[in-house]
């Protein structure tokens, strides 16, 4: 065998082995600059990203400036600048018991420390705006959190050179870049109070409201008692137009211990599927209600204590789409949302009382029918001006 080898060798010549030689070293040399090229290529393409990130967010801050004041002083932005620092730790879960009161304590106290902020910086705007900025706030901390996030892992990267890192947080850029490009539209549009994809849930209880007049029964929460084909329902939704999601698990737990009620209705947005139309209505059981879960917590506890039946109605849209301005195919789809409460009102006998709560952010959505007779033409020339952007980047 070696005899053979030896031979073969021979046959190529001094030429052949210089070719084989040259090849093993080219092989060799790609192996060890391959991945130097490979992580620096993908750095320039993150380090771009998260540039692009930072300057939505330095964005943001001047906007919600602006919204405080035309020509904002040195310690007006000194302030803002200071709050968008804020963070929330949640409360420890190795002890499980009482988990929902501690953290429901800590979200009070979040709460509370917007609103001081927002009195202490526009004292003289109207309840609403105030409302506004509080949540454009909130979307425009999301945003810097986020911002803040991926600097530190393309930083971390960088430093440790390491190409398993810049992988992984490659991996994640797409989703991130949407989710950055979100929270970027979702700060203005609620710092503006424009009606947005998750304000569905109260247009729906505006709708069924109608005329009737509305009475605070918790804090940021309204109700009103209308008749819907002989039966009681008592109709929630928070506060609007301005920004709010209010305390609703609190208001039906209260409305449930004081009268018979035979069953509670929740009426929300919901995260669509890839593939699933924006608009789409389901129908199924359980508390359709987002966020930490405190409030469904206390609409859980207390229908379970008394057997009183969940139904939820769903229309599903994107996250982008839920936290900007309303799209035509979510508004488009109330009238079938309606018609899917009022078959789960049918279902119990007449003269029952019943529940019904338009879950979600009000951001540019009234109490009541009269309240919010823009919205609908709100949401045709925001349509337009979408379809129109979409254009211009195509061409």
């Amino acid at each position: 065998m070696q005899d053979f080898m030896l031979a073969q060798l021979g046959l190529l010549g001094d030429q052949g082995i210089f070719s084989v030689v040259i090849y093993l070293i080219f092989f060799m040399l790609f192996f060890l600059v391959y991945p130097r090229f490979m992580l620096t290529q993908i750095m320039w393409k993150l380090e771009r990203v998260a540039a692009d990130m930072e300057e939505m967010s330095a964005k943001t801050k001047k906007y919600l400036m602006k919204q405080v004041s035309v020509t904002p002083d040195k310690k007006t932005r000194d302030s803002i600048n200071n709050f968008f620092e804020f963070f929330f730790i949640p409360p420890a879960s190795l002890d499980p018991m009482g988990s929902v009161k501690r953290l429901d304590h800590l979200l009070k106290s979040q709460k509370n420390r917007f609103r001081y902020f927002v009195n202490s910086v526009i004292p003289k705007k109207s309840v609403d705006e105030k409302a506004n900025l509080t949540m454009g706030l909130a979307a425009g901390i999301s945003l810097y959190d986020l911002t803040k996030i991926v600097r530190h892992f393309v930083e971390l990267a960088k430093k440790t050179k390491s190409i398993q890192i810049a992988y992984i947080v490659q991996m994640q850029m797409p989703l991130i870049e949407t989710m950055a490009k979100s929270l970027y539209k979702g700060t203005i549009a609620l710092s503006r109070g424009d009606p947005i994809g998750d304000s569905v849930g109260p247009y729906v209880a505006a709708q069924m409201i109608g005329d009737k007049k509305t009475v605070e029964v918790e804090e940021d929460v309204v109700m009103a008692k209308v008749n819907v084909n002989g039966r009681n329902v008592f109709i929630l939704k928070a506060h609007g137009p301005g920004g709010r999601i209010g305390y609703p698990g609190k208001a039906v737990a209260n409305i449930i211990k004081k009268g018979k009620i035979r069953k509670v209705i929740t009426v929300d947005a919901a995260a669509k599927l890839e593939g699933e139309k924006t608009g789409l209505v389901a129908e199924g059981v359980g508390v359709a209600m987002g966020g930490p879960g405190v409030e469904r917590s206390y609409i859980e506890d207390t229908v379970t204590h008394k057997d009183i039946p969940l139904d939820s109605v769903i229309i599903k849209m994107s996250q982008e789409e839920a936290i900007t301005g309303m799209r035509k195919a979510i508004k488009d789809a109330v009238p079938q949302a309606i018609e899917a409460v009022k078959r789960s009102i049918e279902m119990e006998p007449k003269g029952s009382n019943l529940v019904l709560v338009g879950v979600g952010n009000t951001s540019g959505v009234g109490d009541n029918k009269k309240q919010i007779g823009g919205v609908a033409d709100w949401v045709e020339k925001n349509e337009k001006k979408i379809k129109a952007e979409k254009k211009k980047k195509k061409k």
